[in-house]
């Protein structure tokens, strides 16, 4: 795995959730604006869940077996999207909750991806 990729993700994982987490302490829903935030997260995340399959691929080996990683894998590309349609669903401030507990969720999984990998 790409550690440069994973702290990338991770960053960006965590700085979405600060920007929901404090719409939400501003009692506001979800606008256009985290959205698109969540497509630069959820894109950061797609380039990361090919670039583990590739390198499965071509051989590498996860100290805790493929079928782990690539479990996490879509799971870490699930967690934001999962979130945002929720806030979809809940326009009010606990749709940005949401958004910022599924970023956070995103940014522990990338450690744990991280560990599975064997780093």
């Amino acid at each position: 795995m790409l550690d440069a990729l994973t702290v990338a993700v991770s960053a960006a994982a965590l700085a979405l959730a600060a920007w929901c987490g404090f719409a939400a302490f501003r009692d506001q829903p979800t606008k256009d604006w985290h959205f698109i935030g969540m497509a630069v997260v959820t894109l950061l995340a797609l380039v990361q869940l090919v670039i583990g399959v590739v390198q499965l691929a071509r051989g590498g080996k996860a100290d805790e077996g493929a079928t782990i990683f690539v479990a996490y894998l879509i799971g870490a590309f699930a967690a934001v999207p999962a979130a945002g349609f929720l806030s979809l669903a809940e326009r009010t401030r606990w749709g940005s909750a949401t958004v910022a507990a599924g970023a956070v969720v995103l940014a522990v999984l990338e450690v744990r991806l991280h560990d599975i990998w064997g780093g």
